[in-house]
């Protein structure tokens, strides 16, 4: 077990002293900030550019057209002949002209306006004026008719269903967790974040171990180390190695991509236009759920809080390192089967990144559903189990299924392990020959 230890320092020490580390671990979320700082920067660019819109009624149907502006269209009533204007309406600082027709009844759903410009206009602008317009018609049909602005705002009515309790909880004469939408929505997103770090860990830091297994055969270092270590100690060793790498970078990235955030929040004037790099129409699907104001916000730290965190972390953490360690030993596995050709690494990579993507493609539906069949089978089965089940714990799974899953999850670190040690002490000495599926099996039965 020391001698596991041992190689599992070297080869922590020996990576994060190499520059490529330094680099990559400082220059990640530094990118992440240009990236932010570039979006937000054509973002403002894209919304700067200021349109004045002239509108010619012929109906009456807008009194104040002051009251249709934003931050960057204005809209100005204007009383000339419409020939004129479609000749002259850039002479009175338009960059629009919309022109309202003569319109007999106000019974209509739907109605056609004209509009002129110099140039085209984006999708944005014509909604934004079109949703303007839209809004102009719907107040003079509520003014010419017997109801009141008052009576038919009345009718808007918002539903929220909060403060669910759970049966079995008031049987058992528990104290009852909230299960509302706030406590979901926050479930939700928390479920999604765990299961993307779980897949992004498995894909870095798993093609990391493969890598490094490949350039020591490659390099023939592998030969001298064996000789005073078992090829099983090397690969394990190897493993816990790296993986204390990508516990060092994680750790470094949680602490500078949120400083650089804020800084280039700051930098900004904290002025970071909730819609950077996005359509309105995203940031509306994105936003409409939320509740931004300092009620709102209470409500949602008073949620996060009553999250059942002492059974999330430890299970998390152990998922973790067991999603970590299943797909580091096969990849490792991988490594020490082909040598210098990449092409045939990838071949033999294809049937272990399957079950990942299939995982990740399960994860929205298991967030839809957190205990249906579907997320019960993904949280028991050892190569998806590592990116579902976590996705789960903030829905309160029952507990013998998260204990289940932890129990195969152990067997089959186990298991894993044992496969890729019986495949790594034969192809990691082996040279010259391409190797392919079927002649990975025969590995396995060949006698120490």
């Amino acid at each position: 077990m020391s001698k596991i230890w041992l190689i599992a320092g070297r080869e922590y020490i020996t990576r994060v002293r190499k520059k490529t580390f330094i680099l990559a671990t400082i220059l990640t979320p530094v990118g992440i900030g240009l990236l932010m700082l570039v979006a937000v920067y054509f973002a403002k660019k894209g919304s700067e550019e200021n349109k004045h819109i002239l509108i010619k009624d012929q109906s009456g149907i807008i009194n104040d057209a002051s009251e249709l502006n934003t931050s960057t269209l204005t809209y100005q009533l204007v009383n000339d002949p419409v020939d004129s204007l479609k000749v002259n309406y850039a002479d009175q600082n338009g960059d629009i002209l919309v022109i309202l027709p003569m319109i007999d009844s106000l019974s209509e759903n739907a109605y056609q306006l004209s509009y002129y410009s110099e140039e085209k206009l984006s999708l944005g602008t014509i909604d934004n004026i079109e949703d303007a317009m839209a809004e102009q018609f719907k107040d003079k049909k509520i003014a010419t008719s017997d109801i009141s602005m008052d009576t038919y705002k009345s009718f808007d009515t918002d539903i929220d269903l909060e403060n669910g309790e759970m049966l079995d909880q008031i049987a058992a004469g528990e104290e009852p967790k909230s299960t509302g939408k706030t406590g979901l929505l926050i479930g939700t997103m928390l479920g999604g974040l765990m299961g993307f770090m779980m897949y992004m860990v498995i894909f870095v830091y798993g093609g990391m171990v493969m890598r490094s297994v490949m350039e020591e055969k490659i390099n023939r270092i592998v030969e001298i180390m064996i000789s005073s270590v078992k090829p099983v100690q090397l690969m394990l060793g190897k493993i816990l190695g790296v993986g204390g790498v990508g516990l060092t970078q994680l750790a470094i990235w949680l602490i500078l991509v949120p400083a650089i955030l804020f800084g280039v929040q700051y930098f900004m004037g904290g002025d970071i236009p909730m819609d950077a790099g996005m359509g309105s129409a995203d940031v509306e699907a994105m936003t409409k759920d939320f509740d931004l104001s300092e009620s709102g916000i209470a409500e949602y730290i008073k949620e996060f809080k009553a999250l059942n965190w002492f059974l999330i972390i430890p299970v998390f953490v152990l998922f973790f390192f067991g999603g970590y360690f299943i797909y580091a030993s096969l990849f490792a596995a991988v490594g020490s089967a082909t040598g210098d050709d990449m092409g045939e690494s990838q071949q033999l990579m294809i049937p272990i990144s399957m079950p990942v993507i299939i995982a990740f493609m399960m994860l929205q539906p298991v967030l839809n559903n957190p205990n249906g069949n579907m997320a019960i089978f993904g949280s028991m089965f050892p190569l998806i189990s590592p990116i579902i089940m976590p996705a789960r714990l903030a829905f309160d799974p029952p507990m013998w299924q998260v204990a289940l899953s932890i129990l195969i999850l152990i067997i089959s670190c186990i298991f894993f392990a044992w496969i890729a040690g019986r495949i790594y002490r034969v192809g990691i000495l082996m040279y010259g020959k391409k190797v392919n599926i079927k002649e990975i099996g025969k590995w396995l039965f060949y006698k120490d």
